[in-house]
């Protein structure tokens, strides 16, 4: 005879579920613009509700936290929601038997957001890119093997053939070599065997070392722009500043366009006198800055442009068209591509020929990287010192035309008269350099980290400034937007990103693709002179601060 099944645990069975998968909709904050029901507190569970119950002991079909895992994945209130990961059988199983069991839960217990571990989100680009780990990248694998290590099957990381005999556990109390004891598991792939979990574990413990120069196969992060960096030398064709000349492309396979203007290379001063009306602490001390030569997009990046890489499979080829190169998308299709968003992210205001908008800096420079496989041409978003001396074009007043804002509305979409939304780029005057929209519509990523003091740390003329980011926020946004007043639009004006641009994305961890309470928020690209080398386009593209 068969023993019966031991009861279910709430505790170590089905907190991690509500946890990594329901509390971070279902919690105080969030709880009124999601049916009103919350999983962060036992007596908030179990509250009747006048038509449904969140938790109904004993019935597990009158129970909404067991009931919408099972509507069909296109019902608006199927759980998880379709865009985010969802329960395995074995887990809805669990929530229904701990429901038909009485929903046991023990009192003064309480539950918290818990990101969940996506094995292939989360994991595999940190064991792909190799060490030294930093610190959010060991806590990710701390948390991975929290959750059990779950690695799925036949999955190899780098290209490795894998199959290899996996060493046996490290004893309690041993030092862990990375070379010997950790690279063989990772290298054989999983499913993970408990002793290849213990061994893990306890790597982690003791620090996550891994040495510098040691990958697990083939790093196809660095191989890819590898590639990419010798197709763009080959295509370069430029040489002297003089060389260069203004530019429509269109996007290979497609009938998309866009136009780049030279910038000339020079010095000009950075920041805004004291006595500038509207200034702002953080724009000073004012200072030269040298400058090099570059093309920048005449009009900030459309729609039409953007969701070419945001919706690849959506998009039929057209035949080539004049101004294409012969580069093929063999390598633009190796990028990584953004996640669909779960909500319209035009916000009803228009897409074709209006600005992209609500991407992250992340989504900007991989859009980067994907436009330069696909044209054979090195793009980047600007340094904030590129993007204001680009948007001054030679002048010294607070905006491009002058130091009187009762001109602005001829060069500029802002707060007094974009009707309360952005509108179609290249529709108002230019600045002396060619730029349309350089001020105002939306505001316009750099690749800077934002600081206040920033400008302090100069003396003497500085040349190509860049303040690299070492965290996720804030990042510098440069020009004003729709929504602003006329002040945010001068030429010297900073702003910085928060957390809070991301505050309704319900997803955990949050993006790293979109915005959501940015609408205001778009870019426009770059395409310097000099080409990089791959080792600098590799910094441009990914700043490794992407996630929050």
């Amino acid at each position: 005879m068969l023993a019966a099944a031991a009861p279910v645990d709430f505790v170590t069975e089905v907190k991690p579920i509500l946890e990594q998968n329901c509390v971070s909709c279902h919690n105080a904050q969030k709880a009124k613009e999601n049916g009103k029901f919350r999983l962060d507190v036992k007596s908030e569970a179990f509250k009747p509700h006048k038509k449904d119950n969140t938790i109904n002991p004993g019935h597990p079909e009158d129970s909404l936290v067991y009931l919408n895992t099972q509507l069909p994945l296109s019902d608006d209130s199927h759980m998880p929601p379709k865009q985010r990961d969802q329960l395995s059988k074995a887990q809805t199983e669990t929530l229904k038997r701990w429901i038909a069991e009485g929903a046991n839960w023990p009192e003064g217990v309480t539950l918290k957001t818990v990101q969940r571990i996506n094995f292939v989100r989360d994991i595999q680009p940190i064991l792909e890119n190799g060490g030294p780990l930093e610190a959010k990248a060991k806590d990710t694998l701390k948390l991975w093997l929290e959750q059990g290590a779950p690695w799925p099957d036949g999955l190899k990381i780098g290209g490795v053939k894998g199959g290899g005999e996996k060493p046996a556990a490290v004893a309690a109390g041993q030092t862990v070599d990375f070379v010997s004891n950790v690279k063989p598991i990772l290298e054989a792939g999983g499913p993970l065997d408990e002793a290849s979990k213990a061994t893990l574990k306890l790597w982690v413990e003791q620090g996550a070392k891994w040495p510098d120069g040691v990958t697990i196969g083939v790093n196809k992060k660095a191989a890819l722009i590898n590639d990419i960096y010798k197709k763009i030398l080959a295509n370069s064709k430029e040489q002297t500043e003089a060389e260069m000349k203004a530019y429509t492309n269109t996007i290979p396979d497609t009938k998309v366009t866009y136009a780049m203007v030279p910038i000339p290379g020079g010095e000009f001063v950075m920041g805004s006198p004291s006595s500038e009306p509207g200034r702002n602490a953080d724009e000073g001390p004012q200072h030269k800055v040298k400058i090099e030569p570059f093309w920048m997009e005449q009009c900030e990046v459309t729609w039409n442009e953007y969701e070419l890489f945001m919706y690849p499979d959506e998009n039929k080829p057209a035949p080539p068209t004049d101004g294409t190169t012969n580069y093929t998308s063999d390598l633009a299709d190796a990028v990584s591509r953004p996640t669909k968003p779960y909500t319209e992210m035009s916000f009803g205001m228009g897409k074709d020929g209006y600005p992209a908008i609500s991407m992250t800096q992340h989504g900007c420079n991989i859009y980067c990287q994907w436009l330069s496989a696909k044209t054979g041409h090195f793009y980047r978003l600007p340094t904030e010192a590129e993007w204001e001396y680009a948007c001054r074009a030679g002048t010294t007043t607070a905006y491009f035309f002058g130091n009187d804002p009762k001109d602005l509305g001829d060069y500029a979409w802002f707060a007094e008269n974009s009707d309360s939304k952005y509108q179609k780029v290249g529709t108002k005057k230019p600045n002396p350099w060619g730029l349309y929209d350089i001020i105002g519509n939306v505001d316009q990523w750099t690749l800077d980290q934002y600081d206040p003091d920033y400008y302090k740390t100069f003396t003497g003329t500085v040349t190509e400034p860049w303040n690299k980011a070492t965290q996720p926020y804030p990042h510098v946004v440069r020009g004003g937007s729709w929504q602003d007043d006329a002040d945010k639009l001068r030429s010297a004006c900073r702003r910085g990103s928060t957390p809070d641009w991301k505050v309704q994305d319900p997803q955990l961890p949050k993006s790293v693709w979109y915005h959501t309470d940015a609408p205001f928020v778009g870019f426009r690209i770059i395409r310097p002179l000099k080409t990089p080398t791959a080792a600098e386009m590799e910094k441009y593209w990914h700043s490794g601060v992407e996630k929050d």
